[in-house]
């Protein structure tokens, strides 16, 4: 059956936007923008389509989009996350969720898993419950295969010919944030840069990506509250040449969060990332692979 059909997705469950010309050794991801809902998801949910949509980093693939024609490739998930988020790892599951007991290799105990954050997650953002039923373990199996496998083996490819063609790849991964207890504080931070401290990638990325955000007039912070998740902490392997970065960026910048609506701000932003990716892509990257 072909993966469309089953999902119910239209379009297929990523795209990825490759430039004719490669110009800079990044490679852009949105693992958790996708918002087509396969109708069997959503009849399956007790919430809503709109609650489920909170958990979205929603049209950070648009706010992202303008990197496949400055020569950085592009990949962005169209499943929602709320679906299955691949920034977890493969098989990290809540054995609550399911009928039948799980196999001794899937990993139940992770604080994500414990949040209801798994790789299938049990709650939405908002923390509330997504099913009012168990499930049974093949579905996460269909998810995990139709959904998780083919994004990161596209995000593997994409990885594999930048470093063939460079000698060094620079992932970014992008993300959004929720307003959260620091929400309207002039301090708070409008973009949390996260390497897992200063393990993913050299602090000379981190740096060079706070000092572009810092020009184009926003206040980062970095590592706190994200640090990374599993795609910085799996893929950034500095030593080899491998670095990777995560990027959240404060909603209320560009969208109403209540109605999940863009405002005027996108614009604005779209555009200030556009300035910052055009410097990325001219910067001198070779001493990620010193």
């Amino acid at each position: 059956m072909d993966v469309n059909d089953h999902l119910g997705l239209d379009p297929l469950p990523i795209v990825v936007k490759r430039p004719v010309v490669r110009t800079a050794p990044l490679v852009f991801a949105s693992p958790h923008s996708g918002r087509s809902y396969p109708a069997g998801f959503l009849a399956q949910s007790r919430l809503d389509q709109h609650a489920l949509r909170r958990s979205e980093d929603s049209f950070i693939e648009e706010i992202f989009g303008a990197a496949p024609g400055l020569g950085m490739p592009l990949l962005a998930a169209n499943f929602p996350r709320a679906y299955c988020d691949v920034n977890r790892e493969a098989w990290e599951l809540d054995p609550a969720m399911f009928e039948d007991p799980l196999p001794s290799w899937v990993n139940t105990t992770s604080p994500r898993v414990t949040a209801g954050l798994g790789t299938i997650p049990r709650v939405v953002a908002a923390g509330q419950s997504i099913y009012g039923h168990r499930l049974p373990f093949s579905l996460a199996e269909a998810r995990i295969r139709d959904c998780w496998q083919p994004y990161h083996a596209a995000l593997s490819q994409l990885i594999t010919t930048t470093m063939a063609e460079f000698g060094y790849c620079l992932l970014v991964d992008c993300h959004s944030m929720p307003a959260g207890p620091a929400a309207g504080r002039q301090d708070a931070p409008e973009v949390v840069l996260g390497d897992v401290h200063g393990t993913a990638c050299a602090s000379r990325v981190t740096r060079i990506f706070e000092e572009g955000f810092r020009a184009a007039g926003y206040r980062v912070g970095r590592n706190d509250p994200y640090a990374g998740g599993y795609t910085t902490r799996h893929y950034g392997r500095p030593r080899e040449g491998l670095h990777a970065i995560q990027i959240e960026i404060a909603r209320g910048l560009y969208m109403n969060e209540a109605r999940i609506e863009p405002h005027a701000g996108l614009v604005k932003l779209s555009a200030d990332i556009e300035t910052l990716m055009a410097r990325l892509a001219v910067e001198d990257w070779s001493w990620l692979g010193r």
